[in-house]
């Protein structure tokens, strides 16, 4: 199974980066140097972007899943998305900082800001509505204060510029703003990676952890601290992307016979393969504008989310 995905992964990457052929053939036809210039310096960050985004968002949904212990602590819904978009259009509009490594970090703040409010409203274990409220009121709050930001700030296209980045935009993105987002990202997600014995002992309860050498309170507080650095770098330059960070751990676990930090890797490698998928859709679409890849993921996630609340909702009424 895990050939399988893996070999799936090379596969979306690949048509990724290679699909359409036919401006790399005409170009290629015009002058090979151009053919170049289109596959590397305009294809190459974005498909970066694209699986390093994607894995992130399901790696840490799946240690923030294990971490509260709920199926829905996904990134976007636990407010970590949008806190990230609040802290990026602040670093961006009111503090006037353009490097994207400075940007990362006040996309890194803004999610880091979203997590420990909602540890601190909602607790770890908490139950589903506690959670989903908790979630919801952070999301709405972070949503109205980017909103907000963008209506006072200096720019008056404020709004303009960044209404495709909110929901999910990786067009005209350069190796230097992927390099950005992508080696934070790449270190926090592969220091979640290396937790996941430990969110599977935490799985079976704070004594038994404590018993084999997990400390639960620190592994929480690296947990929310490690998932706001990687989701919050990536969300600054490619936008809140939702539903990927639901949708690839629920995979995840159907792979690894439920242990929630086992899970952490396939949820990694099927983030990066479905939010390449949404991509690849969304550049199938010729539309006069293209059309936010964070539509595309709400498309499909939002089912999964309807059916596992109902789901959960059934479980507590038996």
């Amino acid at each position: 199974m895990k050939i399988g995905l893996a070999a799936f992964l090379l596969i979306a990457a690949a048509a990724h980066l290679l699909l359409p052929l036919t401006p790399l053939r005409e170009a290629q036809a015009i002058d090979p140097d151009l053919a170049d210039l289109l596959l590397v310096q305009l294809r190459l960050p974005r498909t970066l972007l694209v699986l390093g985004y994607g894995a992130v968002l399901g790696a840490s949904g799946a240690a923030l899943q294990a971490t509260f212990a709920n199926p829905l602590a996904s990134p976007d819904i636990s407010g970590a998305s949008s806190g990230a978009s609040l802290g990026a259009v602040v670093g961006g509009y009111w503090l006037g900082l353009t490097q994207p490594l400075a940007l990362a970090a006040c996309g890194a703040a803004g999610a880091l800001a979203a997590l420990a409010l909602l540890f601190g409203l909602a607790g770890r274990r908490s139950d589903t509505a506690t959670l989903l409220l908790a979630g919801l009121a952070i999301s709405l709050a972070a949503g109205a204060l980017t909103s907000l930001a963008l209506a006072l700030a200096p720019s008056p296209f404020a709004f303009y510029d960044a209404f495709d980045w909110l929901m999910g935009n990786f067009t005209d993105r350069s190796l230097s703003q992927a390099a950005a987002a992508l080696i934070p990202a790449t270190a926090a997600t592969l220091l979640l990676l290396r937790r996941s014995r430990a969110l599977d002992l935490l799985a079976l309860g704070e004594d038994v952890a404590a018993s084999m050498g997990v400390k639960p309170a620190r592994l929480t507080l690296e947990v929310i601290a490690l998932a706001a650095v990687a989701v919050g770098a990536c969300v600054s330059v490619a936008g809140a992307i939702g539903f990927v960070g639901l949708v690839a751990p629920f995979l995840g676990r159907q792979l690894t016979g439920g242990h929630p930090g086992r899970a952490m890797l396939p949820a990694a490698a099927i983030g990066a393969i479905l939010l390449t998928l949404a991509d690849l859709a969304v550049r199938a679409i010729h539309l006069d504008r293209p059309i936010p890849v964070g539509v595309v993921t709400a498309l499909f996630g939002t089912p999964l989310f309807l059916w596992l609340v109902l789901t959960m909702r059934r479980r507590l009424a038996s």
